[in-house]
């Protein structure tokens, strides 16, 4: 089941339908932005997902899913494949430059939502993939 509604978030990811990935979240989730702090709540999360959308075309290669025998946690790793379409704060300029990224995600879950999300990247190389050579 846990592995079942990790699947559903990532779907609907790739779909774009922000409702959807927000369906699958408690009222209360607790979100670790990777190098960032931790936001709590569906709106919080919300507003984290305007701001992606904003400045990022992104989706969900290769994902790998596991789940605890109980259900109550679960980890996701994948390959992110992205287009950085518009500067976010405090990061290089946006060209539409490429990237692909390997990306670990840990999950708890309660009552058959996501009451978690912590995602881990390494944000070096997301930024040598992005920065922009000198004179162009």
């Amino acid at each position: 089941m846990s592995e079942t509604l990790i699947r559903r978030y990532y779907a609907a990811f790739n779909a774009g339908d922000w409702a959807g990935m927000l369906d699958c979240l408690t009222d209360d989730v607790a979100h670790d932005v990777n190098q960032g702090p931790r936001e709590t709540g569906r709106d919080a999360f919300r507003a984290f997902l305007g701001r992606m959308e904003a400045s990022y075309r992104e989706q969900v290669e290769d994902l790998v899913v596991m789940a605890t025998p109980d259900g109550r946690r679960a980890a996701a790793e994948f390959t992110i494949h992205g287009t950085y379409l518009a500067a976010d704060a405090g990061l290089p300029p946006a060209q539409g430059q490429s990237y692909v990224l390997p990306v670990g995600a840990f999950f708890a879950i309660r009552d058959g939502r996501i009451a978690r999300v912590t995602n881990y990247y390494n944000l070096e190389n997301w930024l040598a993939q992005v920065r922009i050579p000198q004179g162009e």
